[in-house]
């Protein structure tokens, strides 16, 4: 019966979050133009839609809601194993460590140096932002591999015990 419920409000929530997000892309696509004198970008002569902010503010509320509801349901679950068993528990944070540990690494192989952007004049162009940038794809870039090499290491153990 539980299930049922939380099963009904998922869906609920999911098809409230496609209306929304099919409206806020509507707005973004059919809402017209930013008028030439208040665009942000270099080239006015290049189209900007008018609500672009909009769909910004939406896909950071998205990345929020994410975020949060996944860090929730880890602790919820880690304390649900560590009442059955701590040393369980315990042993699961370790990938937790190791992501850790990877971003410590690549931030540190990231590079500081600004960069030569023709047209920018913002305030990012900066070495913590420039580090954080390469910590994420350094990072992504050995998650990458590692799933491929997860992805060819289990096919050649299938095929080796089938």
């Amino acid at each position: 019966m539980e299930k049922m419920r939380i099963q009904k409000v998922s869906n609920l929530v999911l098809y409230v979050l496609l209306i929304i997000s099919l409206i806020v892309l509507g707005v973004f696509y059919f809402g017209g133009e930013t008028p030439v004198e208040n665009r942000l970008v270099a080239d006015t002569s290049m189209s900007e839609p008018a609500h672009t902010s909009t769909l910004i503010v939406w896909m950071y509320i998205l990345l929020i809601a994410t975020i949060a509801v996944t860090v929730i349901a880890a602790l919820y679950n880690f304390v649900k194993e560590f009442i059955d068993s701590p040393k369980k528990a315990i042993r699961s944070l370790i990938g937790i460590i190791l992501l850790v540990l990877l971003l410590i690494v690549t931030y540190a192989m990231g590079s500081g140096e600004k960069l030569n952007l023709i047209g920018y004049d913002g305030t990012e162009n900066v070495p913590f932002w420039l580090k954080l940038t390469d910590m994420f794809l350094y990072t992504i870039y050995v998650l990458m591999a590692i799933l491929v090499l997860l992805i060819i290491g289990f096919a050649i153990r299938k095929k080796i015990k089938g």
